[in-house]
């Protein structure tokens, strides 16, 4: 049996929610179903803006008694301060948790407390509370980027459009749950087929461009790097300049590495 790894994210927090209007409360505001999360499973998810654009991703994790949200450590405290904007006269408790996050992949991913990454199988699963780590989280995001899976990294906050980021993709919006933040615009892009650009891993050689940096099709701009390294990174690409075209970023010949789960 191959072992797995165990990384610990540190860049990740927790936010505890309880209360007997957790599911309604967050089911509001969310891209995602919480209605029907049950205790040990996970939703990938965002919080959008009501122009639509994309704020935060967060993991919605049920439990007995409600659910934790897993999100950006530095962002946490700005999105406690936003639920708590919309929470108004809801009966729930949001409250940070000192839980610690880690990420389980590779190998055999079994165990107890162990909640399935919703958006690839290939990303394992998530756990939350201390565990052993055999490895860091430079090794999370290196695994990450070899499957073609963008992150926080590569979308901000309130630059991309939710369908830019690929959360369509990855299990990250329902399309058929109701009303939540910002639903028109991306339900609009759904349904008309203006999904103009799209994040996407790109190939290289040599270290990764800087955060930003123009890929060009001919001459023309057909998009920009995001993160990354040596060999690889993501990129916001617009699609009708990638097809069968020579790219390249400063002057290096890149190459589009679409994934399979992307087709």
């Amino acid at each position: 049996m191959n072992s797995s790894t165990v990384a610990h994210l540190a860049s990740r927090a927790v936010i505890a929610v309880s209360g007997p209007d957790w599911r309604s409360f967050l089911q509001g505001l969310l891209t995602q179903d919480v209605e029907t999360l049950a205790p040990g499973a996970l939703r990938f998810a965002a919080l959008l803006t009501p122009q639509g654009k994309l704020l935060y991703d967060l993991f919605v994790a049920g439990t007995e008694d409600g659910a934790l949200l897993d999100v950006a450590a530095e962002h946490r405290a700005a999105i406690l301060t936003r639920l708590t904007m919309y929470r108004l006269r809801a009966k729930a408790t949001l409250e940070a948790s000192d839980l610690p996050v880690f990420a389980v992949f590779g190998g055999e991913v079994a165990g107890e407390g162990l909640y399935a990454d919703p958006r690839l199988p290939g990303l394992g699963a998530r756990a939350y509370g201390e565990r052993p780590a055999n490895a860091d989280e430079d090794a999370y995001e290196a695994h990450r980027l070899a499957l073609g899976v963008p992150g926080p990294a590569d979308w901000g906050s309130e630059a991309n459009y939710p369908i830019e980021a690929d959360f369509d993709l990855l299990a990250g919006i329902d399309f058929k749950k109701g009303c939540f933040v910002g639903q028109e615009t991306t339900s609009r892009m759904k349904r008309r087929g203006t999904i103009k650009t799209r994040m996407l891993p790109i190939t290289f050689e040599g270290p990764a461009p800087a955060f930003g940096t123009e890929v060009l099709a001919g001459e023309l701009r057909a998009g920009e790097v995001l993160s990354g390294g040596d060999g690889r990174a993501m990129a916001l690409l617009r699609l009708d300049r990638i097809e069968d075209a020579a790219l390249s970023v400063e002057g290096r010949p890149v190459r589009v590495d679409r994934p399979t789960w992307m087709a």
